[in-house]
């Protein structure tokens, strides 16, 4: 096969071959105000969705939805919907909805592809802990890679791409 095809087809590059391959593109990390915005963005998208669906569903079935339970039916299914949303955007998009509004991707500091233990080791095991210290998402701030706790356990980052000044886009 030809050299050059196996190396644009080679999902282990590192995100220094990444940024190399994509000279219109200059990556910078995301900092801690841009992913912010970007999570309340999708903490509405999925609070809207929740009672868009959620809700009625178990008015209809005579469910309560104002139990307050963490175990109770309600907290379970938006429990489920908030992991399910950050897992499946993470693997098929690379962003959530807030991500994509702010130009915003996950990408692994090892590879170009996410892979699916990466995902939901980073979506699942990693945002419950920066959840729940709320610690997790501030480390973002003084990080050098602006990385939060749960993208330093799944060893992945959040970056935002910029034309080069002085060059054309490419078409």
């Amino acid at each position: 096969m030809d050299a050059t095809f196996e190396e644009e087809h080679n999902h282990e590059q590192p995100l220094q071959k990444f940024e190399e391959s994509h000279p219109v593109m200059n990556v910078h990390y995301a900092g801690f105000w841009l992913r912010f915005w970007a999570y309340l963005i999708d903490l509405i998208v999925i609070g809207s969705v929740n009672r868009i669906f959620f809700h009625p569903l178990f008015t209809w079935l005579d469910i309560p939805t104002s139990d307050r339970f963490i175990f109770s039916p309600i907290q379970i299914c938006t429990a489920l919907s908030f992991y399910l949303y950050f897992v499946f955007m993470t693997k098929y998009l690379g962003q959530t909805l807030g991500k994509m509004v702010f130009g915003l991707r996950v990408v692994s500091l090892h590879q170009e592809k996410l892979t699916w233990s990466t995902v939901l080791f980073r979506e699942l095991i990693g945002r419950f802990i920066s959840k729940f210290t709320w610690i997790g998402y501030l480390v973002t701030a003084f990080t050098p890679k602006k990385q939060g706790v749960h993208d330093l356990f799944a060893e992945t980052t959040v970056t935002t791409e910029y034309m080069k000044k002085n060059e054309p886009a490419a078409e």
